[in-house]
């Protein structure tokens, strides 16, 4: 294994475990830590971004690279993912069950079309 990928998967594991602690925090009602909750889940964020930069530079790439196409893929990842997410606070924060997994299935399809927005059809 190469010491960059070796990097990449130490600070990815540990971003993505502070993001989902702090989102447990967050979500979590017995847990009474929702202010110490989004502070950590910021942290586990800039991890996460940080380790991305990090991993492209590593590479020799440019740490951002944002043209015109990719812009339009991006926003609709973001909001395929918001619907997701607004799906999944409805049924665990809310109570909304069935209208929650409604909106969760049309965020999951809004992702799953991304796929061959980015890669395409073949």
């Amino acid at each position: 294994m190469k010491k960059e990928n070796f990097f990449t998967l130490i600070f990815a594991a540990i971003g993505g475990m502070l993001f989902a602690l702090g989102m447990c925090m967050c979500l979590l009602p017995e847990w009474d830590a929702f202010t110490p909750g989004v502070v950590l889940t910021a942290i586990g964020g800039v991890v996460l971004i940080a380790t991305f930069i990090a991993r492209r530079i590593a590479l020799g790439k440019p740490a951002l690279k944002i043209n015109p196409k990719t812009v339009g893929k991006i926003a609709f990842g973001v909001f395929g993912a918001l619907v997701l997410g607004v799906g999944m606070c409805m049924v665990m924060v809310f109570d909304l069950m069935i209208p929650g997994i409604i909106i969760g299935l049309v965020g999951l399809v809004l992702l799953l079309c991304l796929i061959p927005m980015c890669v395409g059809l073949k």
